[in-house]
């Protein structure tokens, strides 16, 4: 059975602790994004690979879902799930597991690839596609997370 892939292997710093004691939740994001510059490091998007090619990816769209808190030296962990991807977008799924693998956030993303030439969306170098597409065809397998295309809203009982 295919597993998401574990991009980020951390701890809650010091300076991550807010005044309620507990990891802040732009620190949240914070890890979030190292994970996607992770990711990006797994399917060959390198600094290497982005000085050579100036082609590089962009984060669209960012739905977080703060789960539990995480404290001070707390160690912790982020999966990636492919939802879906085409030749210039990815929709990635990010899960941050603290302590006794305790689900503490997640977050749904929307990347695209760019030319840094010109700014502009850009269609995934071939050899980056088919490493998506064959981890894509794998997390296809996998449950579809229940936060998944979530919208904010305050929902009312009819009375």
């Amino acid at each position: 059975m295919p597993k998401p892939l574990t991009v980020l292997n951390d701890q809650v710093r010091e300076d991550w602790i807010d005044y309620n004691g507990h990891m802040n939740d732009a620190d949240y994001v914070r890890a979030f994004s190292w994970a996607v510059d992770r990711f990006m490091i797994e399917i060959g998007i390198t600094e290497l690979f982005r000085n050579e090619t100036l082609y590089t990816i962009f984060t669209l769209e960012n739905h977080v879902c703060y789960l539990a808190e995480m404290t001070l030296n707390e160690p912790l962990h982020v999966t990636a799930q492919i939802l879906d991807c085409d030749e210039k977008r990815i929709h990635l799924f990010l899960e941050l597991y603290g302590k006794n693998e305790k689900r503490a956030a997640v977050s749904e993303q929307m990347l695209m690839g760019i030319d840094q030439q010109s700014g502009r969306p850009s269609p995934f170098p071939d050899d980056i596609f088919k490493k998506l597409a064959a981890l894509a065809a794998k997390h296809k397998t996998l449950p579809k997370p229940k936060e998944m295309g979530r919208t904010i809203q305050i929902k009312r009982k009819n009375i």
